[in-house]
């Protein structure tokens, strides 16, 4: 096989090292080959990119496994055609394995252009991924957090989370704060209550007499302290995301008008897929790469597990969830798609379609910059008339007979 690419590199990157393997020579010839290593620190990947550069390199290679690869491809960033391939896809063949074998390896792949290049989002939509994703991990955190605290509460007896919808609200807030400061008096305390909650006085102050202890307050200062430093993060963050936001709002308007998806969702599908479709071939092979499509694997005819496939695990979160919103929406074809899904396959399978559906409509409002177009929820009723019908008439034509068709009046 004759090899594409003149001058190439494949790196093995590592925690603490880098080895490069530079292939240079015609596609029908023997190419030469010169091997070296480099630490990781900037300085070292700044002199890898100048000896490249000197060797009129034009394509380097590398796996994406962790994170090792990120800094390389941010020093590397426009000075190279840049592949970041699947690892499993460059799995070397059994034998000798070493960090030199495994760059000459890669080299050899991107030298015959065997390795397709993994979706790197461009600068702009990386930094805006990182913010979305650390906001989602403090949401988590704040999640985990106010469970440790309902959890502390119940051991010394105390039942606001059986009386009031929302502890963490202005009235519960006030109750546990008072708890905090030594308070035992449950009838002081359920007149902190506000709004709604006044009508529940006499059950707060019975789900307020509990066994307090000194260990207990302790706790719950450090837990409330905690909460308040996570929800300063946030809002610090939700800031700097709208100013990086604010190019794309056109983008997330459209994409808000998708049932089950808001604000928040939009910006995080734009911050994991970007808002140039054109790195994609069509939205099935969106919907692929994001692992919300089933998987295809046959063999002799003989089709196994279709299981959905390996894929963003972000975005997936981020449509499920949006899928199970949709199923709520009423007078919307995705809800009513759902519910059928859901009495022949199951909740989850369900879920995971219309999340599916929602990718694709959102990589064609992307794609075209177009709005949304609702089908309804009597859509599929008259998709599955008309099927009907037409199967009728063609079983009467095969009987011999010719068939035309009226509307009934009513």
């Amino acid at each position: 096989m004759d090899a594409i690419i003149e001058r190439c590199c494949g790196l093995d990157v590592h925690k603490k090292t880098i080895v490069a393997c530079l292939l240079i020579g015609q596609g029908h010839q023997r190419p030469k080959k010169e091997i070296r290593t480099f630490q990781t620190v900037t300085k070292e990947l700044a002199a890898m990119k100048d000896w490249l550069l000197s060797q009129g390199c034009t394509h380097v290679g590398m796996e994406s496994t962790g994170v090792y690869w990120k800094p390389v491809f941010n020093i590397l960033e426009g000075f190279f055609e840049i592949i970041v391939g699947n690892a499993r896809h460059i799995k070397n063949v059994p034998g000798r394995k070493t960090d030199v074998k495994d760059s000459e390896w890669i080299a050899q792949l991107i030298r015959h252009g065997l390795i397709a290049k993994s979706f790197v989002p461009p600068k702009p939509i990386r930094e805006l991924r990182d913010l979305c994703r650390y906001r989602r991990k403090l949401i988590e955190s704040r999640t985990s957090e106010r469970n440790r605290l309902l959890k502390l509460l119940e051991t010394a007896n105390i039942k606001i989370a059986s009386v009031a919808t929302d502890v963490f609200g202005a009235s519960g807030t006030n109750m546990i704060k008072a708890i905090i400061e030594g308070s035992s008096n449950p009838q002081e305390m359920a007149e902190l209550a506000k709004g709604r909650l006044r009508s529940k006085l006499e059950h707060l102050e019975l789900a307020l007499e509990g066994t307090v202890e000194q260990h207990h307050r302790s706790l719950l200062k450090l837990q409330m302290n905690r909460l308040r430093h996570i929800e300063k993060d946030i809002q610090n963050l939700e800031r700097t995301l709208t100013e990086r936001l604010s190019p794309y709002q056109r983008q997330i308007q459209l994409l808000d008008e998708i049932p089950g998806v808001d604000t928040l969702t939009a910006s995080a599908i734009i911050a994991e897929i970007g808002t140039d479709m054109t790195v994609f071939k069509t939205p099935h092979h969106l919907a692929a790469w994001a692992g919300v499509c089933p998987g295809n694997n046959e063999s002799a005819g003989k089709r196994s597990s279709g299981r959905s496939r390996k894929g963003n695990i972000h975005l997936q979160i981020v449509l499920v969830e949006a899928a199970t919103s949709a199923a709520k929406k009423k007078g919307t074809y995705l809800k009513d798609k759902f519910f059928r899904l859901k009495a022949r396959r199951g909740y989850k399978r369900a879920a995971m379609a219309i999340a599916h559906k929602i990718l694709v409509s959102a990589y064609h409002i992307l794609a075209d910059d177009c709005s949304y177009r609702e089908l309804g929820e009597a859509y599929l009723d008259q998709q599955d008339k008309t099927r009907v019908t037409n199967n009728l008439v063609r079983r009467l034509e095969r009987l011999g007979y010719a068939v035309s068709i009226e509307q009934k009046v009513a």
